[in-house]
């Protein structure tokens, strides 16, 4: 089948190595000029972990990671509240929680695809469909014909526009800004930390080759011009309340490694599929980064795409599979995910201090049981 894939993110390069995997003619279209390794890091639970060792890519992808063992939340003092103990996973499902740096992600998946998959500087502007199939219309002027299209082209989707006009983005609440620097001895081995006030959330992990990878929240205004374009020593001001390993982090990451975003998700949809346009990844199901699992679902989405074309040979019932894996399974991480960011982000001091005071009280292993169905998944 020749199929089209608009968008060079982590769902479509994984969606194409896949479905090359299973010999179906694949073209990507990537709105980009060029593939650059910008971005911070990102992480890979165990679940999409394990999907990608059945494509070839596994092993490489978890040699470029940082395997984390703990999770750690605590309160604006640094006094903690409750822990998560990731090892239970690697006894239980056999794959690790690890970081990586985004850059490092995409560059596997393009080294794994047949030369010339992907075109650069085609951004999708709308399609067409008819009986012959499915036609992408470029901002450049030119066109690209298929007999399935699969839309991975981020929150902001064109196509997801054109087939749902109202499904734009919603606004969570907070801005966020995220950033590498070196670590120097400043965040525990193979241990996440997240820590909590009122006036904003701090979270930090260690990464292969000396590196942090943190992120910074403070609940505000959509677009607020007081926090655009801030340098790191101006984000790390903000952010003195807590310990002061959180400002220093902040305030030595090189500039050219901060990036700031206004945190949105999309409410979750009925469907996933418009007769032979498939919705994937973040165009399908974009969610508050809360749970790390933006590329995990991604990811799964185009294990369970790929997988169908093996187990079935109607296209229909391929797509039919698929929009039944997948949009009970991301409308609960979307639902989840916002629930926990709503609870990390609590601005009211008394709420906040019951939260403080009850958090301790849960078992830890209840926290895990609360996410064993990410990583409880045969895709």
């Amino acid at each position: 089948m020749k199929i089209s894939i608009i968008g060079g993110g982590i769902g479509g390069l994984c969606a194409a190595v896949t479905l090359q995997n299973q010999g179906q003619e694949v073209q990507v279209f990537e709105s980009a000029k060029a593939f650059q390794p910008v971005g911070a890091g990102i992480g890979i639970g165990s679940n999409a972990l394990q999907a990608l060792m059945g494509i070839g890519v596994g092993e490489e992808i978890f040699n470029n990671g940082y395997v984390l063992h703990t999770q750690v939340f605590q309160d604006v003092h640094g006094k903690t509240l409750n822990t998560i103990d990731f090892s239970v996973l690697k006894k239980m499902y056999g794959q690790e929680n690890i970081t990586i740096h985004r850059a490092d992600l995409h560059r596997t998946f393009l080294e794994a695809l047949k030369p010339n998959t992907i075109q650069y500087n085609k951004k999708c502007i709308h399609i067409r469909q008819d009986e012959n199939g499915i036609t992408a219309f470029f901002e450049d002027g030119s066109t690209a014909e298929a007999e399935l299209l699969i839309a991975a082209d981020g929150i902001y989707s064109p196509i997801r526009q054109q087939l749902l006009p109202n499904t734009t983005p919603r606004y969570s609440g907070y801005t966020c800004w995220r950033g590498i620097t070196e670590n120097k001895g400043r965040v525990e081995e193979y241990t996440s930390k997240e820590l909590w006030s009122t006036r904003g959330r701090f979270g930090m992990a260690p990464m292969r080759g000396g590196l942090i990878y943190w992120f910074a929240c403070i609940n505000t205004t959509p677009r607020n011009p007081a926090y655009q374009q801030l340098k790191p020593q101006e984000v790390a001001a903000i952010f003195t309340h807590f310990p002061s390993v959180a400002s220093d982090i902040i305030a030595t990451t090189p500039a050219e490694n901060l990036l700031h975003h206004d945190i949105y998700d999309i409410k979750p949809l009925q469907n996933f599929v418009f007769d032979r346009v498939v919705l994937l990844g973040d165009a399908a199901h974009a969610t508050t980064p809360n749970m790390g699992q933006g590329a995990g679902q991604a990811i799964e989405d185009s294990i369970v795409l790929g997988n169908g074309f093996k187990q079935f040979k109607d296209v229909n019932k391929v797509l039919a599979h698929y929009e039944k894996k997948r949009v009970a399974r991301t409308a609960k991480v979307i639902r989840l995910s916002r629930q926990i960011g709503e609870t990390a982000q609590i601005s009211s001091r008394p709420i906040a201090a019951a939260r403080d005071f009850l958090f301790p009280l849960l078992p830890s292993k209840a926290l895990l049981w609360r996410l064993k169905f990410l990583f409880d998944v045969r895709l």
